[in-house]
């Protein structure tokens, strides 16, 4: 994921910042924006202007519980130290990307169940309130026909017996996870809860075939949302115990602010380094990224600055910071590299790639130690 940045302009591939809950940045697709426009259009040609208006507002209040559900995880989580980077509304439901999941399988559990729990809640609620009122005809399948506050409230119960099924990346494939770590490693918890889960989708997929083709996409994403958790459990474990002083790249050059960009090519074309962080009087003022080159050569030629085009906001990781989470900031930073600082003097730069074949390289390590 992107990290989030403050604006009204798209920051999170086509989505847009909506405002905040709870110090969270809340972001809707520009795909959510279609799932409504498109419904709309269906409720709007079963009974007018009045039954898309009540469509619209009944999945609008319906994504608004998708919001609470995914400030459920973040509150939790933020409970036990996990920041939470932002929530972004799709049209399948709403993701909340928190830094990592708890260590502690006792804590990713209650982070888990947070979501549902506030489903189950909201529903509760929805029921004191429909209890008073009189009864109206329930109709979960279709809210331009049913009662809105019945709809919602069968959603809600459905939403929170959905995300416990055990399959990532549901929450229950999370709690299945935990409870599994708690009898073997974290491992081997992550690839028993993936195998399980791809079961599931392989099941829900031929109900798909057989019922309904809706379950086959529901399938897809219970497949690929299993194989990644298992990937990455498996980077991490790589990574587990290692410290950045292992990956940081100490033979690189750098450009004055003053150079030409044909400086950059020359030494693009004499190398293999891509980026290239720009340092004057002994400090990095900037980077001068791949992109920005070959930006800047169809802009302004080969004679142009770099300072023309680098870019200034720096990122930078102490030598001794766990590799895992460089990892992590470099995945969200939206940055190409990070510059590396030793007791505050620049010690290196790292970037995606090293730490990929960082990775690539430990794990043919340990499969050679498995087979001997």
């Amino acid at each position: 994921m992107q990290q989030a940045k403050r604006g009204n302009a798209p920051s999170i591939g086509w989505s847009w910042r909506l405002g905040q809950l709870a110090g969270i940045d809340v972001y809707v697709h520009a795909t959510f924006l279609l799932l409504l426009l498109w419904l709309g259009l269906v409720y709007g040609q079963k009974g007018g202007l009045p039954a898309a208006i009540h469509g619209i507002v009944f999945i609008l209040l319906l994504f608004g519980c998708v919001v609470l559900h995914e400030l459920g995880h973040a509150l939790t989580a933020r409970r036990f130290g996990i920041r939470t980077r932002n929530i972004v509304l799709l049209p399948i439901g709403g993701v909340a990307s928190l830094e990592k999941m708890p260590d502690d399988p006792k804590e990713e559990i209650l982070v888990a169940l947070a979501g549902p729990a506030v489903n189950l809640v909201i529903a509760a609620l929805l029921w004191l309130l429909l209890s008073v009122q009189p009864a109206v005809p329930l109709a979960a399948e279709d809210p331009v026909q049913g009662g809105m506050l019945q709809n919602l409230l069968v959603l809600n119960l459905f939403l929170a017996l959905f995300n416990l099924l055990p399959a990532f990346p549901m929450d229950g494939g999370r709690v299945l996870r935990a409870v599994l770590a708690f009898r073997m490693g974290r491992i081997h918890a992550t690839r028993t809860a993936a195998f399980i889960g791809q079961l599931m989708a392989l099941w829900l997929g031929f109900m798909g075939l057989m019922y309904n083709p809706i379950l086959i996409f529901i399938a897809l994403f219970v497949w690929v949302g299993a194989a990644a958790e298992a990937g990455t459990e498996e980077v991490k474990s790589l990574l587990h115990g290692s410290t950045l002083r292992t990956a940081v790249i100490t033979h690189f050059e750098t450009l004055s602010p003053r150079d030409r960009l044909a400086q950059a090519i020359e030494l693009t074309l004499e190398g293999t380094q891509k980026d290239f962080p720009v340092v004057e009087k002994g400090e990095v003022v900037g980077v001068l990224t791949q992109e920005d080159l070959l930006r800047g050569l169809k802009e302004a030629g080969p004679e142009a600055n770099v300072a023309s085009f680098m870019q200034k906001g720096v990122e930078s990781a102490e030598i001794d910071d766990p590799l895992d989470k460089v990892l992590e900031e470099l995945q969200h930073c939206g940055c190409r590299l990070l510059v590396v600082r030793d007791q505050g003097r620049m010690a290196g730069i790292v970037n995606l790639d090293n730490l990929m074949e960082l990775i690539r390289i430990e794990n043919a390590l340990r499969e050679g130690t498995g087979r001997a």
